[in-house]
């Protein structure tokens, strides 16, 4: 089927798993609106995307997550997802991200480092004149389109770099995420919902391009490295 926006119960959804995140209250309240109203039609999302992206999807297309919270090495123990997602990597580790909550679409371009050695590497691109700079244009143009400059980060600076660093606050990145959000309205309930995800991936992609140029995510086993912890 053609994918043809979220209606408003999706978000209502979202908003009661907030206040009853149970699983009787799912089995009995939110099932059924959960497979009708979130999945079904991101999964129509998904194969539109996938569809546009071919480039980048292959034959597995845009993966979208399920309801289940994995909550083994988690404080939280509330058993299911405030949100519906679904992504595309390019790349280990770089990519694009869609998900639906209680407020809304939201859509991005990440890059989500596994652990230390990737963010070094990271911090040496950002550091460098060239390459920091290029990054730092093309967060400008992000943020100039509505997009935010998110991610994990740190809240004082890298050991060893100065207090004046002209790139301070992209080097406190541990991961990155630049996205925007469609809030509730006419355009999240209608097909133009898939058209503000194309068009937010488009833009993200000189972010991720800039990641890849520099060989910044990790390498696979098959290249001869150990798989990530």
């Amino acid at each position: 089927m053609t994918f043809s926006g979220f209606p408003p119960s999706a978000l209502h959804l979202y908003a009661d798993l907030a206040e009853d995140n149970t699983k009787e209250a799912w089995r009995l309240r939110h099932r059924a609106v959960y497979e009708r109203d979130v999945r079904t039609p991101m999964e129509e999302l998904a194969a539109e995307l996938s569809a546009d992206f071919a480039e980048y999807a292959g034959p597995d297309g845009v993966s979208v997550l399920g309801p289940v919270r994995d909550t083994r090495m988690s404080r939280d123990k509330s058993p299911y997802k405030t949100y519906q997602g679904g992504y595309l990597d390019l790349l280990p580790c770089l990519g694009f991200w869609v998900h639906l909550d209680r407020d809304g679409l939201y859509a991005s371009g990440r890059y989500y480092p596994y652990g230390g050695d990737e963010v070094a590497r990271y911090r040496a691109a950002v550091d460098e004149e060239a390459g920091g700079a290029e990054l730092t244009a093309i967060a400008a143009r992000l943020e100039e389109a509505g997009f935010v400059i998110g991610g994990d980060r740190l809240k004082s600076r890298p050991r060893g770099v100065p207090a004046d660093h002209p790139r301070l606050d992209l080097l406190r990145h541990r991961k990155i995420d630049a996205g925007r959000r469609l809030g509730p309205g006419p355009d999240l309930r209608s097909a133009r919902a898939a058209d503000f995800v194309r068009e937010t991936w488009q833009l993200a992609r000189p972010l991720l391009d800039w990641a890849a140029a520099r060989k910044l995510t990790p390498v696979s086993r098959g290249q001869g490295a150990d798989a990530p912890s």
